[in-house]
């Protein structure tokens, strides 16, 4: 069997070190957006269900000899494309639909060895259970899980932090050489080698005769359901927890861990799964999560609420992926279940990475998917062996299920009004959910303030004699306040600004002076223009360039900016690409030889300034750190931000001197690249 053992491994562990290489590798081509890894995880569950189809196809329809030798032949071709390095021509122009192409980069860059690694769960076993009769090929699907939970949870740990991303990938493609020589040996030995042991299954499967008749159609239903359903909230939560709740790098590695552990445990021999525990548990779970998705439920805090959803969710999972273990088929049909498995994993994946953010104007996948095991729930509980139908279903515990179920549906429901009828505009795309929030309308207090998830990209006064006043992180004594105030009278000034937002930065703007805005997200010039007036009323000629900002950077002569900003936030930070020495090299491209790059370092959870420190060290810049406080009436907020100039005596003038200090540098923390970055060694 360790041969067996060692090819699944394997296989799960390629596939799962590669999920977070190639999202990384693509996040900064795509802004940085949290959706690129709902898209990856898109793609990876597609793959998987195309992994299956094909295992199910060699399984079902040609002979153990044929199996081997069209497989071998697919490994060999998979060997041709390697390595695993995203083509720099797949770079998007900023006028492509981003999902469809990060689907085909994908597509190109890792498509037929990820098909590969994703056939062998299903392949081996079916070998496995062909060639040792009697075995238990299941205990792989567990084994399999392990190696995909070690590989998620080792990336940011053993490899991230030592290896860059071509590094990376060459290791990678070393480990398929090696996966796809130990495949096709399993393949060859499983198609020569006579069967060992005895045509008797295992007791827990097929004992009863009715384990040896294939799979109706309601049960195949069913299957996908249990699938599709913790597919949804993985993917939910993620969404949920880094737009809504915490904006913590690669907060997606505790959902997903959660997913696989499910699978590891229910799958096992011992089955740790015990059905009316954890249904019991679900309720309260279910119920948890319901509430804290609610839009007024904030007061628990980050890291609680955090911890209660990882709970739920492996609460949830626990019950779909044991029920899938307690309803697995004989051997036989074993290709035919995981496909099952695979179709609901991609339908979740489709819901959430394609639906949703095309035809849905909030995150309302996580509602859904709460409604969903609620509904799975009762159909588990009434689903008992011993008792016709009609009586399990007019029995008390049933309807006293069926109207939890209900209130917790009308509760989401709910949830689902609250979370959008007291903002002026809810609008999502690709790129998240935007909201514009107004509050004491007409009145002198009065405000409006454009939101990214939790984040604030701005806000504006709305009385006409105060909507030119500059709010929250653009005030007089912040990094950027200071800067635009060195500029001279009477002299026009080119600004570069990598973010719009709502617009406020062109609020600096005097007559003559230009202004250019670079913006990914085709949702935000609209409400920048239509909901706010800083743009409208700007002084200063104003330009609105789409597409990353930094690639659109890269593809223009020189602009000779007096002064350069760094505002783009993906969630609560700016993205990685935006600070690397590739970056600052372009951004020094654009600016003049007094200018300055001012970049925007405020958030919660990482502390950028070693990582501007070992840059500009690199580079030999100049560097400043200007801290503000918020004032006492909070439309102020506190601010950091991080000057960099060609010289140091830039600093040494009015608006500068005497405030700020150099940042600050860590001996753990070097100068990012590209091709390197680490993110796990800068949070807070």
């Amino acid at each position: 069997m360790s041969l067996y053992a060692l090819t699944i491994f394997l296989s799960a562990f390629l596939l799962f070190q590669v999920q977070p290489l190639i999202a990384k590798t693509i996040l900064a081509w795509f802004g940085g957006s949290a959706a690129v890894w709902t898209t990856c995880m898109l793609f990876f569950q597609t793959e998987l269900l195309l992994g299956y189809l094909y295992a199910h196809y060699l399984v079902s329809s040609l002979n153990p000899r044929r199996q081997a030798t069209l497989h071998s032949i697919m490994l060999g071709g998979a060997l041709l494309l390697l390595p695993v390095v995203p083509n720099q021509a797949w770079k998007p122009a900023g006028t492509e639909n981003p999902t469809v192409q990060i689907l085909l980069l994908l597509i190109a860059t890792v498509g037929l060895p990820y098909v590969l690694c994703s056939t062998t769960g299903p392949l081996v076993q079916a070998w496995y259970a062909r060639r040792e009769q009697g075995g238990t090929p299941y205990r792989l699907f567990a084994l399999s899980n392990l190696g995909s939970m070690l590989a998620l949870l080792t990336y940011p740990v053993l490899v991230e932090p030592y290896l860059t991303a071509r590094q990376q990938a060459w290791i990678w493609s070393a480990g398929f050489v090696l996966f796809a020589v130990l495949c096709a040996a399993v393949a060859w030995r499983s198609a020569i080698a006579p069967p060992r042991g005895h045509a008797t299954s295992d007791v827990a499967w097929v004992s009863m005769a009715a384990d040896l008749a294939p799979p109706t159609l309601t049960t195949r239903l069913f299957w996908i359901l249990l699938a599709a359903c913790p597919s949804i909230l993985m993917l939910a939560v993620t969404n949920h927890l880094t737009q809504d709740v915490a904006s913590i790098p690669f907060l997606w590695i505790l959902p997903l861990t959660i997913y696989l552990l499910s699978f590891i445990l229910t799958f096992d021999a011992r089955g740790w799964y015990r059905r009316n525990f954890f249904l019991l548990l679900l309720a309260p779970a279910l119920a948890g999560m319901a509430y804290l998705q609610w839009s007024e439920s904030f007061e628990l805090g980050v890291i609680r609420t955090i911890a209660i959803f990882a709970a739920a969710l492996f609460v949830a999972c626990m019950v779909c992926h044991g029920e899938l273990a307690a309803r697995k088929p004989a051997p036989k049909y074993l290709t035919s279940f995981y496909l099952m498995l695979s179709i609901g994993g991609a339908l979740g994946g489709l819901f959430v990475g394609v639906v949703a953010p095309y035809f849905f104007i909030s995150y309302f996948e996580l509602p859904a998917g709460i409604g969903l095991a609620g509904l799975l729930a009762w159909l588990i509980a009434v689903d008992e062996p011993g008792t016709s139908r009609k009586e399990q279903i007019l029995s008390v515990s049933s309807i006293s299920l069926l109207v939890g179920v209900i209130g917790l549906s009308v509760f989401l429901v709910r949830s689902v009004s609250d979370s959008i009828k007291d903002y002026r505009v809810v609008q999502r795309n690709f790129y998240g959910t935007l909201r514009v929030r107004e509050s004491d309308p007409g009145q002198w207090e009065g405000y409006r303030a454009l939101l990214h998830g939790s984040i604030n990209h701005g806000e504006q006064w709305t009385h006409p004699e105060r909507r030119r006043s500059l709010l929250t992180y653009y005030c007089a004594d912040s990094g950027i306040g200071r800067t635009m105030r060195r500029r001279k009278e009477g002299i026009p000034a080119k600004v570069g600004v990598l973010g719009l937002g709502a617009g406020t930065m062109a609020a600096f703007g005097r007559a003559g002076d230009d202004f250019r805005f670079y913006e990914i997200n085709p949702l935000v010039p609209k409400l920048a223009s239509t909901e706010f007036t800083f743009v409208p009323d700007s002084k200063a000629k104003v330009e609105i360039a789409m597409g990353d900002g930094r690639l659109s950077l890269e593809r223009e002569p020189s602009q000779q900016f007096d002064v350069l900003m760094m505002d783009a936030f993906s969630g609560d930070s700016i993205p990685v690409h935006l600070v690397t020495l590739e970056a600052f090299n372009q951004y020094f491209r654009h600016l003049k030889p007094d200018g300055i790059i001012v970049v925007h370092i405020s958030n919660k959870y990482l502390d950028l300034e070693p990582v501007l420190a070992a840059a500009t060290k690199r580079l030999g810049k100049a560097a400043l750190v200007v801290e503000s406080e918020e004032d006492e009436s909070g439309s102020c907020f506190g601010t950091t931000y991080v000057l960099v100039a060609n010289r140091s005596e830039i600093f040494e003038e009015p608006p500068f001197k005497g405030t700020g200090h150099p940042p600050k540098s860590k001996a753990t923390v070097a100068a990012w690249t590209d091709d390197y970055s680490n993110m796990f060694r800068i949070l807070r």
